[in-house]
């Protein structure tokens, strides 16, 4: 299991309620994806934008975030997308009451 965070700067104008507008326009797209495990929208006091993903393999999140994908973001928000992946080796879900290790 891996984690990708896809970061970059909030488009200048930008409010909470246009990221929510436009994450929920991402909805669809995320939910068919059927290797995707979760994924969190999240922003800083610094002004940037998360994504945050787990998915089965860095495979699997590259596949999700191809070329196609990143000019399709640029197109929408006019800004570059940042990329980072984390290989996840223990979790603690208190949701479910359990701690995982070995995921990676």
């Amino acid at each position: 299991m891996i984690i990708e965070l896809v970061t970059f700067d909030r488009p200048e104008g930008f409010s909470d309620t246009d990221l929510l507008e436009d994450g929920r326009g991402t909805v669809s797209l995320w939910r068919s994806n059927r290797e995707l495990v979760r994924k969190f929208f999240a922003t800083n006091d610094q002004g940037q934008v998360a994504g945050i993903y787990t998915w089965p393999s860095r495979e699997a999140a590259q596949a999700a975030h191809d070329a196609a994908w990143v000019e399709r973001f640029r197109a929408r928000t006019g800004r570059e997308p940042s990329f980072a992946y984390w290989d996840v080796f223990m979790v603690i879900d208190n949701e479910a009451g359990e701690v995982r290790e070995g995921l990676a």
